[in-house]
């Protein structure tokens, strides 16, 4: 990397020369050392072609020392270019021992990413200068880019069994003690929470329905009762709605007024007791609402990452799929799609989170039990999704009773049972609530 404005880029060569020599004095150190460099790593081409060599011997079972070193690199055409055999000579008398190499791989390891980080900066610039970028691209590209730094360092390796049956012992005991039934986010209905022990870390959860069967009334309640009841940072996106409606249809089923007599006024006197009371608990509620109409897939996932960063939300749920937009106009609907459903599954896993998207199912599910292959547009959702959850309800379910009972059919878990559980619609107030029978 060339120098910036007279600047050299961090390195530390003491420190890469410090682990080339611990490498050839203990054979075993270089399986303490992979976890956090490659030759990549190395600031001087020299460095990097020893330690390529290094692996290389180590790959075929030989010893890496001077001599095998040397002759690995004379081999190559390659020991001139570092420097001749005088200079392998000298790396393993800079050290006395292998003791340290993790400390001097770390240093090497730290000079390496800032180093990445110059280069990105550097290419930030370029673009930012560009003036056939769009802005939001540039910005995407910046933080996947940072992002993939930042997984690349958090090196985790094997663990011996004895940690792993610790930490799971005290989280068993954290359990029975709180009495909690639930490993990942309850979505607030017991008897679903039964079936899949919350929503998990890193799963990519779809719920599919037909258009006016409650998709987002589902999702809205499953997040008030995250955010408002437990307390739990929540973010939802809403493509669909505004956040003023998405708000209105939160008050509407936390104060238990119709959201008919919110939408028209029409309110009574009483009413506004429980607005206050209901604004009080949504006003202190952890929710995060992104409201941006034909959102596309870069501004859907940089806006995900600020929200885990700015406001560590354990779940986000996404109203709708097929309302993000893709960048690729020129390829057919479905593969669009697909990219939004590998895009989003990713997302949950780089961000260690449950994500939970909304889906259309087709025509053919019209007055029946919907099906995986029901599933709108792309069977690429079928397939990423970890969890697929079905609204249904019979023809005889209409919004003009007090109480819709509805089936939630989880139709698909990678790590769990499938099943039906019901639920109760509730029309007056645009919500969901558990039947009192399937409470758990």
């Amino acid at each position: 990397m060339a120098e910036v404005k007279g600047r050299v880029p961090p390195y530390n060569e003491e420190a890469e020369i410090a682990v080339l020599g611990a490498l050839m004095l203990d054979a075993d150190a270089l399986n303490r050392v992979l976890p956090y460099i490659r030759a990549r790593d190395f600031y001087r081409q020299a460095n990097a072609r020893v330690f390529d060599c290094i692996v290389a011997l180590s790959d075929r079972s030989e010893t890496p020392d001077l001599i095998t070193v040397t002759e690995e690199l004379r081999s190559r055409g390659e020991l001139e270019s570092v420097g001749g055999a005088g200079y392998v000579a000298n790396l393993t008398t800079a050290v006395p021992t292998a003791a340290n190499v993790e400390y001097y791989a770390r240093i090497v390891r730290n000079a390496s990413v800032r180093r990445r980080l110059l280069r990105i900066s550097e290419s930030l610039a370029g673009s930012a200068f560009d003036e056939q970028q769009e802005t939001r691209v540039i910005i995407e590209e910046a933080e996947q880019q940072i992002f993939e730094i930042t997984d690349e360092n958090q090196t985790e390796g094997y663990k011996p069994a004895r940690e792993i049956i610790q930490r799971t012992i005290d989280a068993i005991e954290r359990l029975y003690r709180s009495k909690d039934d639930y490993t990942g986010v309850p979505s607030g209905f017991p008897a679903l929470d039964k079936m899949t022990s919350g929503f998990q870390e890193s799963e990519f959860i779809v719920i599919g329905a037909r258009p006016s069967i409650g998709k987002t009334a589902l999702a809205l309640s499953m997040a008030a009762n995250i955010a408002i009841q437990q307390g739990i940072s929540t973010g939802f996106f809403t493509l669909e709605m505004s956040d003023m409606a998405i708000m209105q249809r939160l008050v509407s089923s936390e104060a238990r007024i119709s959201s008919q007599r919110i939408r028209t006024g029409m309110l009574r006197p009483a009413d506004f007791a429980h607005l206050v009371e209901s604004a009080g608990l949504i006003y202190e509620a952890p929710l995060f609402i992104a409201d941006t109409p034909n959102m596309k897939l870069l501004d859907l996932r940089a806006q995900a990452r600020r929200m885990k960063q700015q406001g560590d939300v354990k779940i986000i749920f996404v109203d709708y799929i097929s309302l993000i937009g893709s960048e690729n106009y020129d390829v057919p609907r479905h593969e669009q799609i697909a990219e939004v459903s590998r895009s989003l599954k990713a997302l949950a896993r780089e961000l260690r989170i449950p994500i939970v998207a909304l889906s259309q199912v087709n025509r053919d599910s019209e007055g029946k039990r919907p099906s995986l292959a029901n599933i709108r547009e792309s069977g690429s959702i079928e397939q990423d999704a970890d969890v697929v959850l079905f609204l249904h309800r019979g023809r005889d379910g209409g919004d003009d009773q007090p109480v819709v009972e509805t089936e939630l059919i989880v139709a698909k878990q990678r790590n769990g049972p499938i099943g039906t559980v019901k639920v109760a619609f509730v029309p007056e107030y645009t919500r969901f609530e558990s039947l009192a029978d399937e409470r758990g």
